[in-house]
């Protein structure tokens, strides 16, 4: 049995060693073969440094790692210099000093490997340009340029726009060396977590060519359920294969959707345990900072819809929490639209189990402050819900209400709101691994939530005290219910009053319908 490659990302060590290795070099041949400038983004932990590293051993010319492999056969592997660039290894949280000092040490690294000497060491934008020309001059070959996590001085700050800005300008007057450095390159591969705006960051770099969500480079990076079945068959065998799906498939470029490689490898190495392992390994604190900024309805998340236009435009600037959630794989594309204009629209979601439980359950801290309690509060929703014991439900949301700390009204703009209180109930029940649609459309207008379960399905409408019409009486007249009568499944309407002083729920009615 070959070992798994959990965290290396040397493509020599996967190949030598006898690691699990899926074939990318298709990909990889498309790419030389067809262009020169690059840019690609996929979130942590997918694989993009592996890719990388293949990529310059396949201009090393080092042909024999490949055997095998589809590019074997179809590429010359003319060797290159390479000048390797990554970010990976920095933390520039403290000033813009820590970003200058890692360029001019990433630069000294590559003058060393190839015994080259900048004159002019302490300009790093000077020594990036006489590092290409001296490189061509004595390998009398065009350069190859790799970029790792081209972006992470900038995420590092993201929560301080001031600082993300001065990081921002340092790498664009870095990466405007490029550009002028054209005719010495024969190709440039520039890759990172986000996608921030090409005009703010690479203004010079007209020509590069974005594969993010290109079709054909869809499954440049991560898994398929097929390599799980091929690649990975003696280990996957035995494990539950439509649960694997749902806690860990979901990611979507418009190929096939893809498992994060980091999840997959841990659970085949942990005998098929099921856990939260890509979450863990990340800190999204940065979320709940920008939630605060913007006060957001977090059930609009699930199926929010975004425009090409503004994911084209995110920048220091513009951060659109959509986007960034995007970008950072708590959120996937679902869909492709086409609006009105002819211009693209994409509806979000949230890609698989392990990020709707993980991600809910930071909501649920950010919302509620109940670190400690969330727990209790949600096995008792469960069993409830579970029980058809509705009057036990609400009680357990009226405890969830009622132990909410004053300073998360005080400091929540859509507290006052019916919005606050569903997305408290939303959020809850999302942490809990249901299947849960928030506005949910009909024929006859929006139902506030719907709650499927695999017995049931509930419909839950909200009103706060100074509203005249009964939640429950605007499920019955719009006749909500009847888009799940076919599923044969009782249906039950649950209407709740919000008391605004006191915070809580007041009035509940519920009603059951057959299916």
């Amino acid at each position: 049995m070959k070992k798994l490659p959990i965290g290396i990302q040397t493509f020599s060590e996967i190949i030598q060693e006898n690691y699990y290795y899926v074939d990318k070099t298709e990909f990889a041949y498309k790419l030389l073969t067809k262009g020169k400038y690059y840019f690609f983004s996929r979130p942590r932990r997918f694989g993009k440094s592996l890719f990388l590293d293949t990529l310059a051993e396949i201009f090393l010319g080092h042909k024999e790692l490949f055997k095998g492999l589809y590019i074997y056969d179809k590429y010359d592997f003319k060797p290159h210099p390479i000048i390797r660039i990554s970010f990976g290894s920095g933390d520039y949280s403290l000033d813009e000093s820590q970003t200058i000092d890692e360029i001019k040490r990433i630069l000294k690294r590559n003058q060393r490997e190839y015994k080259i000497e900048c004159e002019d060491k302490d300009n790093y934008k000077s020594c990036f340009e006489e590092l290409i020309i001296k490189l061509y001059e004595k390998h009398k070959t065009n350069v190859v340029i790799l970029i790792d996590e081209y972006d992470k001085p900038i995420l590092d700050n993201i929560t301080d726009k001031e600082k993300a800005k001065r990081a921002r300008d340092i790498l664009k007057n870095f990466y405007s060396v490029i550009k002028d450095s054209d005719r010495y390159i024969r190709f440039v591969f520039i890759t990172g977590v986000s996608k921030f705006s090409k005009l703010n960051l690479f203004s010079g770099l007209n020509n590069l060519e974005d594969i993010t969500i290109d079709k054909n480079y869809a499954e440049i990076c991560g898994y398929t359920h097929d390599d799980l079945l091929t690649v990975f068959k003696d280990r996957i065998e035995g494990a539950d294969l439509e649960l694997v799906k749902k806690w860990y498939n979901g990611y979507n470029y418009f190929g096939k959707p893809l498992y994060n490689p980091f999840d997959i490898l841990l659970f085949l190495s942990k005998g098929h345990e099921f856990r939260n392992y890509w979450w863990q390994t990340g800190n999204p604190s940065f979320l709940i900072e920008k939630l605060k900024e913007e006060n957001y309805y977090i059930p609009e998340l699930e199926n929010a819809l975004i425009s090409e236009e503004t994911l084209e435009a995110f920048d220091v600037d513009y951060i659109d929490l959509r986007a960034l959630l995007w970008q950072t794989g708590y959120l996937t594309i679902r869909e492709k639209l086409t609006d009105d204009t002819g211009g693209n629209l994409f509806k979000l979601s949230v890609p698989n189990l392990e990020v709707q439980l993980s991600l809910n359950r930071l909501f649920v801290d950010y919302l509620t402050n109940q670190r400690v309690e969330k727990t209790r509060y949600e096995l008792n929703i469960k069993n409830a819900l579970r029980n058809n014991d509705f009057p036990f439900f609400i009680n357990h949301l009226k405890t969830i209400f009622a132990t909410i700390p004053y300073q998360n009204y005080a400091n929540n703009i859509i507290s006052k709101y019916e919005g606050y209180y569903s997305s408290v109930i939303f959020v809850y029940l999302m942490a809990l691994g249901y299947d849960v649609i928030p506005e949910d459309i009909t024929n006859k207008g929006r139902i506030d939530l719907t709650l499927k379960m695999k017995d049931k399905i509930i419909i839950l409408e909200f009103k706060v005290d100074q509203e005249k019409d009964r939640p429950i009486k605007q499920i019955k007249e719009r006749k909500y219910y009847e888009k799940y009568l076919n599923e044969n499944k009782d249906i039950y309407l649950i209407g709740m009053v919000f008391d605004s002083k006191e915070r809580n729920v007041g009035e509940w009615e519920i009603e059951k319908v057959n299916g």
